[in-house]
């Protein structure tokens, strides 16, 4: 869990309801250019994570190496056979001691006051398998201090799991480390601490998380919401608790008994990714199937003091033509500091960490 819900409160207008939120399209940016002209970027970057009322808080890059497009169609079916096993089988891969930081999750994590059981969640660092850091550390931080749990080699269906999440994860990383030494020369100005680097803190981590998610198909006890309900009212606004987060376009797979899963389009346009721009505007944010997205999380508007802010988002499914088949399918990778790094004047995030766990998997919400 490596997000923070917000504060219900009533809509101020009628744009907190998907149809009449807007469909904005986000500053994009070349991954050749972040390769090759990284400062030429900054004008880019501004727009897109800065405070005008209309930053969007998130950036998409393009012109991806080709490889991206089968690693990630590769992992996010993958995500859907595991949420096939058997639930036994799954729940072999859940791990209590970390807040079911690592492995598998469903059901545990707490949203708009209950049990989120509309989407299960595998977690891993695709990065390091094992944390090189004092065992107190370890046993005080076993959220991003523990050791990967992955499913057998052998376990049926699931085949290459293992690898499919590192290479996946690793390639994210890598195009997140990059965008945050882009960011750089934007940032330095709002630093509390202005000799920080974003990329090594990031890159220097050993608290990197991903997170592979499966939402399952809507259900009587988990129905779709109705179109007059609040845009979160199915998964309620939220900030992550990063520095930054890399986001995957989604996949959705149309389920046929005795039948392989078939890549289909969303089953309904209000369906994807709501996010509340600097202004507190709604918008719906369509990322390309061949593109990457990152979203400022917590950690850097803290360390900012505020200037640079969180990005306030929510993930609606909407109804369409045998939407009671498809589920969707996305992966996240939250880039952030050690435990141990100063992120304001009062808190390491470590710290900060602890206080928004606690909010979520508290001793009372474990299950």
């Amino acid at each position: 869990m490596l997000l923070r819900a917000l504060p219900r409160a009533a809509p101020r207008s009628s744009r907190y309801f998907a149809r009449a939120a807007t469909s904005d399209s986000p500053v994009s940016i070349s991954y050749p250019s972040l390769i090759a002209a990284p400062a030429a970027l900054s004008p880019s970057i501004e727009q897109a994570f800065g405070s005008s009322p209309n930053s969007l808080g998130i950036i998409i890059v393009r012109d991806l190496p080709p490889e991206y497009l089968r690693l990630r169609e590769r992992l996010l079916k993958l995500a859907y056979s595991f949420s096939q096993l058997d639930e036994p089988v799954r729940e072999n891969y859940a791990d209590a001691k970390s807040r079911y930081s690592f492995g598998w999750s469903h059901g545990k994590e707490v949203m708009n006051g209950k049990p989120d059981t509309l989407k299960g969640s595998y977690y891993a660092n695709p990065v390091i398998d094992a944390p090189s850091v004092k065992a107190s550390l370890q046993e005080a931080y076993p959220e991003y201090y523990g050791v990967n749990i992955w499913p057998k080699a052998d376990e049926r269906g699931i085949e290459g799991f293992e690898s499919a999440f590192k290479e996946l994860g690793s390639f994210v990383f890598g195009v997140g480390v990059k965008l945050a030494a882009a960011c750089q020369p934007f940032a330095s100005s709002y630093l509390t601490d202005s000799s920080l680097s974003l990329s090594k803190l990031i890159s220097s981590s050993q608290t990197t998380k991903a997170r592979l998610l499966h939402y399952f198909p809507p259900s009587p006890e988990n129905p779709l919401p109705k179109e007059d309900e609040p845009i979160d009212s199915w998964c309620g606004f939220h900030v992550d608790h990063s520095l930054l987060t890399g986001l995957c376009s989604a996949l959705y797979l149309q389920h046929a008994p005795g039948a392989p899963p078939e890549v289909v389009a969303s089953p309904s346009p209000s369906s994807g990714l709501y996010i509340r721009t600097r202004g507190g505007d709604l918008t719906r944010v369509a990322i390309p199937p061949d593109c990457l997205a990152f979203q400022t999380g917590e950690a850097l508007q803290l360390a900012t003091a505020g200037r640079l802010r969180a990005t306030p988002h929510c993930v609606r499914v909407g109804g369409g033509e045998a939407a009671e088949l498809v589920s969707r399918e996305t992966f996240a990778l939250f880039m952030q500091p050690d435990v141990d790094q100063r992120i304001s004047e009062h808190e390491t995030f470590g710290d900060f960490s602890k206080r928004i766990f606690n909010e979520h998997y508290g001793d009372g919400n474990l299950q």
